[in-house]
């Protein structure tokens, strides 16, 4: 099925503005970084303040942010980390995602600001995830706690999910990757291909942004390339991905490389769909959203 209008209209944007060049050159990624990284900027939205409850909080010297439904709550509470490489901040997108997902399921969402590279490093972003979590989902039953994240959040969920195995801690009930970044290396030949048909991202901007975040560690460590770790004994896991992004190569070796070790996955690659469209307002969104939240309300306590 081809993309909606609205999906080939902002595609068509991309290109006309030459979003692309964001991650096509590293010089123009280091330009982006100030402007990208404010924090007063990345606060949830009159609009969604308006749809949903939001209250702030410190943990770790990180602004985080919860979200709950008006009425109708759930026990259920999605840990949610944005995308941005790294080193962009959260964006209205996804805060407006969110909102959707507290409004239609009910859930409790939290998302932290994370630290950002190259002024933190991995092993200071990972300290801040694991904070969060400890303090917002591990007094949860294991059936009410969900991991999401697009792009460079998706490596966060998983990172953290396999920390969790690690240290014998009950797994999240579900762990969903939306566009998920899960080897910073970039190194598979395939992506070089993908790369000629993302509107968005590249892959020069993209290994220098992985460069940053990962210092001194060898960017092939499980630690910010998740993919090359082990994938057993985790929690469900679900992926959403198109065929326009750069990263569509990690997801099918994700995919490849669970089904190798017995691990079932929830797949869905959507046709000439962009980098993490399933946040953004498009027709194709709403229909991801909907499998989203099933994932979100299936299953678990009776």
């Amino acid at each position: 099925m081809k993309p909606s209008l609205h999906a080939r209209t902002m595609i068509a944007a991309m290109r006309v503005t030459r979003r692309k060049q964001t991650f096509a050159d590293v010089a123009k990624l280091h330009w982006s970084l100030e402007p990208r990284q404010q924090p007063a900027d990345a606060e949830p939205p009159d609009s969604v303040r308006e749809q949903v409850l939001v209250t702030k909080q410190e943990i770790g010297d990180r602004p985080v942010y919860t979200l709950r439904p008006r009425r109708g709550y759930s026990s259920r509470h999605v840990l949610y980390f944005h995308g941005g490489a790294y080193v962009h901040q959260i964006q209205k997108d996804h805060w407006s995602f969110l909102a959707r997902l507290v409004t239609e399921t009910g859930c409790t969402a939290t998302a932290p600001l994370y630290p950002l590279a190259p002024t933190n490093r991995y092993d200071d972003t990972i300290a801040v995830v694991k904070a969060v979590y400890k303090e917002k989902l591990s007094g949860l039953h294991s059936d009410d706690q969900i991991l999401m994240g697009d792009s460079a959040g998706g490596g966060l969920a998983l990172v953290l999910a396999q920390s969790l195995r690690d240290e014998g801690s009950p797994q999240p009930k579900e762990i969903v990757l939306l566009s998920p970044w899960l080897d910073i290396t970039m190194s598979d030949p395939a992506q070089h291909e993908y790369d000629k048909h993302d509107p968005y991202l590249g892959i020069p901007g993209l290994l220098e942004a992985g460069r940053l975040y990962a210092g001194a560690l060898d960017p092939a460590d499980p630690l910010v390339s998740p993919l090359t770790g082990d994938l057993t004994g985790l929690g469900s896991l679900s992926v959403f991905i198109g065929t326009r992004d750069v990263l569509l190569s990690d997801a099918r070796r994700f995919r490849a490389k669970a089904a190798a070790a017995g691990v079932p996955v929830e797949y869905w690659e959507y046709e000439d769909m962009f980098h993490a469209w399933m946040i953004a307002s498009l027709p194709e969104a709403k229909k991801a959203s909907a499998r989203i939240a099933d994932l979100i309300v299936r299953g678990g306590r009776r």
